[in-house]
């Protein structure tokens, strides 16, 4: 390797100032590949050889899709070219130690939460969490105490947490083990994450974040990553915002407070031990693309996006959403239509051949690429399509009404490790006012879970839902709603849950 040494080693690998422009696992894939070797290991499809002649898409692609061959390295026990590739990553983000994920953020969710928390242990969670979050909770037999979030109004959403809440929650809530928080959300919404941080660390409490929308940070000049602002445990979907391929993801650490082997052990346990070696190169070349995206990248991106933004903000019907003070994330457009529904407008959108991320009856969101300066976009004929969308007859205008009720800070009547082997049963929704909720039920708008399996159903809660269902809203989970059922746990008593209005 080079003389301009950083000081950075690990299993006597040390990684210098020349090999950031590596792509080492990358580089060493197409070595194998340039062998012309004979394949006489798995996978089944051996390098493409048995899609040759009908489907050549594949048997291009699966050439790339080896596995643990000599030289090529071990996931599970990195020596080689994986850990130079994670290594390189963890410089990057300024991270202790940075891990591959093939398995998506939902592995690095569940393996943070499971090698951080133990059973019975409390642990604070926005409500308005990805359900890996939950399901790691779960699994590791904690007690939750959920955080409400922020509801915006204008864009008819929830956001954020403000610290306010979480200060709250630890007054109230002083043993906790943890705070696990979503940052930034599927909208591109931000709150004072280092100001929680900092609130947390004062009581020696680790903050566990979920950045699955926010790998692109660390080089965006108007937001901070959660790797930056002092986050323990931060969770990346490389895949979402940078040119990785789906499920590829990073977990990084960089705690005082607690440490990474019980996340690496859970890791070992819950990923595949046939790790794709597509993924974990396209890990490793994403690296590399944010490694060599510029200053200059930046700045004429974000002018490129600030013209997006004004074009369409320029077609009548149309509302171009604004974040806070400017802070969000400029990769996310979200657009809201006067006469129509966001989902009536995803579907006139794709009938032009244009692909958002998401729809929710208010609004319609946009996920652009971290282009560099000299990559081409349609931004221009986004702008066309979206205005030939928007020309056709449209409605009155719906006024958005915020019907979710809940408290700013609450817990379980009974945790997920009690209600094993609980029987079920659906009843009506005026039963179940005071009963054990057995499902988990999330009303889009605003996407905040509204019950947990566990969550006593209070009468409050029957009336969100009644008008909720009136409003149009969507519901997953609930799946007796559209009976007007709710499912209970079928317990011999009525219990009281534990809140805390804000």
């Amino acid at each position: 390797m080079g003389s301009d040494k950083i000081g950075e080693e690990s299993n006597n690998l040390v990684i210098t100032m020349n090999d950031y422009n590596n792509i080492p696992l990358y580089g060493r894939l197409l070595d194998h590949i340039g062998k012309d070797s004979i394949p006489l290991h798995v996978p089944g499809h051996k390098n493409g050889l048995l899609y040759k002649g009908s489907q050549e898409a594949y048997a291009e692609a699966l050439k790339l899709d080896v596995t643990e061959l000599s030289g090529l390295d071990d996931l599970h026990a990195a020596s080689g070219a994986i850990k130079e590739a994670e290594l390189l990553a963890s410089k990057l983000y300024g991270a202790k130690e940075s891990s591959f994920l093939i398995n998506g953020s939902t592995v690095g969710n569940l393996a943070m939460i499971l090698g951080t928390v133990k059973e019975g242990e409390t642990v604070l969670v926005q409500r308005n969490c990805h359900k890996s979050v939950l399901n790691g909770i779960r699994l590791a037999k904690a007690s939750p105490v959920f955080l409400g979030p922020e509801y915006n109004g204008d864009w008819g959403v929830a956001g954020g947490i403000a610290p306010e809440t979480v200060e709250k929650a630890i007054s109230l809530h002083p043993d906790a083990k943890a705070i696990i928080l979503t940052y930034p959300n599927y909208y591109g919404m931000v709150f004072d994450l280092q100001a929680i941080i900092h609130k947390a660390h004062q009581h020696g409490i680790p903050v566990l974040v979920d950045e699955a929308h926010g790998a692109h940070l660390i080089k965006m000049s108007r937001l901070k990553s959660a790797v930056e602002l002092g986050a323990d445990f931060v969770v990346q979907s490389a895949h979402k915002t940078l040119p990785a391929m789906t499920m590829g993801a990073y977990l990084h650490y960089n705690s005082r407070l607690i440490g990474y082997e019980g996340a690496r052990e859970y890791l070992q346990m819950l990923q595949s031990s046939s790790p794709s070696y597509p993924i974990m190169a396209s890990l490793d070349g994403a690296r590399h693309y944010l490694e060599t995206f510029t200053e200059e990248d930046d700045k004429i991106l974000l002018e490129r996006i600030e013209s997006f933004r004004r074009g369409l903000a320029g077609i009548s019907g149309l509302l171009v959403l604004e974040y806070e003070e400017g802070a969000g994330d400029p990769l996310k457009v979200v657009i809201q239509p006067e006469g129509l529904s966001g989902f009536e407008l995803q579907s006139l959108l794709e009938d032009e051949g244009i692909y958002p991320e998401m729809a929710d009856p208010y609004n319609v969101v946009f996920v652009l690429p971290l282009l560099k300066k000299d990559m081409d976009f349609p931004f221009k004929e986004i702008i066309f399509k979206t205005e030939k969308a928007m020309s056709g007859k449209r409605k009155g205008q719906t006024a958005k009404v915020n019907y979710f009720q809940k408290p700013s800070v609450s817990t379980l009547a009974v945790n997920a490790q009690d209600l094993m082997g609980m029987s079920r049963k659906a009843v009506s929704m005026e039963e179940a006012a005071g009963k054990i909720c057995a499902e988990l039920i999330i009303p889009y708008p605003p996407g905040i879970p509204l019950l947990f399996p566990g969550e006593v159903i209070s009468e409050e809660d029957v009336k969100s839902i009644r008008l909720l269902q009136a409003s149009g809203a969507r519901f997953q989970g609930g799946s007796h709603l559209d009976k007007n059922q709710i499912s209970i746990y079928a317990l011999q008593a009525e219990c009281k849950q534990e809140e805390h209005d804000g």
